[in-house]
């Protein structure tokens, strides 16, 4: 028979919502697959919920609501668990936040700046301060820590996805921090490269119309959920689950990928790139290699 004792009210907001979640479903007497029968999600991501360890999409709230008759509960608690997820993270991004620690793979485009998952510190500093100069500095270090916080996804003792990132040659001599830091920050993109950790590609400065040139682009592509797509500007982003759009972009970054360098000719690059930095031989315009 379910039983509340488990539940422990000083437990986080996921937590708590998890375990209320598992003692509804056992309570009618369900499996976890007989509760997700009819919907688009997988028995471990529905554990995973259980657990605290993942939001549930309002999508699937709705239909544990209609299943277990808990005249509408789960979806009303989804915006609470969504506040504690997202701290120090704008509300529009919350979605790729929670779902990125769970995708087989990623593939990104970012034609302006190194991806947030490969920031070092003060790249997302500068970044920051920017944009935000009016802001208290503790506010500042808030968002630091929780942009900071997403690179544990390439931690060597976590499951990692597929990481793969196309970046433009003209951002590797873009002058965001001094000559030493701006080789820490590539340095740091080329250890994760050659560790096996991520795979990245560089579109070169000369290529001229490629696919994805109005945006920055993420795919994500799970085992036991449909794929998303996101893309983000200054002060907005949008996240997409429609299956016939998602795979307009999966076409477009396959054909951006199509047109990069190879992988090893691109970390070739960005090791060069990185070294010239150390020397103080970085430039304002992009240095032009034939690496073919």
């Amino acid at each position: 028979m379910a039983t509340r004792k488990e539940i422990d009210g000083s437990a986080g907001v996921p937590q708590f919502y998890g375990n209320e979640l598992r003692f509804k479903r056992e309570q009618a007497g369900l499996t976890l697959e007989k509760l997700v029968d009819g919907s688009f999600f997988g028995i471990t991501y529905l554990s995973e919920i259980e657990h605290g360890h993942r939001r549930m999409p309002v999508e699937l709230a709705r239909h544990v609501d209609r299943v277990l008759g808990t005249d509408g509960f789960f979806e009303r608690r989804c915006e609470d668990v969504r506040k504690a997820r997202r701290r120090g993270h704008a509300q529009y991004f919350e979605r790729v936040l929670e779902t990125e620690k769970h995708a087989e793979v990623i593939d990104e485009w970012s034609p302006t700046v190194f991806p947030g998952l490969l920031q070092t510190e003060p790249y997302v500093r500068a970044l920051f301060r920017a944009e935000r100069t009016s802001t208290l500095a503790e506010e500042i270090d808030a968002r630091v820590n929780a942009r900071l916080e997403r690179s544990q996804l390439f931690e060597s003792n976590r499951r990692t996805p597929q990481y793969w990132v196309i970046l433009p040659e003209a951002l590797l001599w873009m002058p965001i921090l001094p000559p030493q830091q701006m080789a820490e920050q590539l340095e740091h993109v080329s250890t994760l490269a050659k560790d096996g950790r991520i795979v990245t590609q560089i579109l070169p400065w000369n290529t001229g119309a490629h696919a994805l040139m109005l945006g920055t682009a993420m795919l994500l592509d799970f085992a036991d959920a449909p794929p998303l797509f996101y893309t983000e500007g200054q002060h907005h982003g949008n996240t997409i689950d429609d299956p016939g759009i998602v795979k307009q972009y999966r076409r477009s970054y396959d054909l951006l990928k199509a047109t990069s360098l190879s992988p090893n000719l691109s970390l070739t690059m960005i090791e060069a790139a990185a070294e010239d930095y150390r020397n103080g031989a970085q430039r304002n315009q992009p240095k032009f290699r034939d690496l073919a």
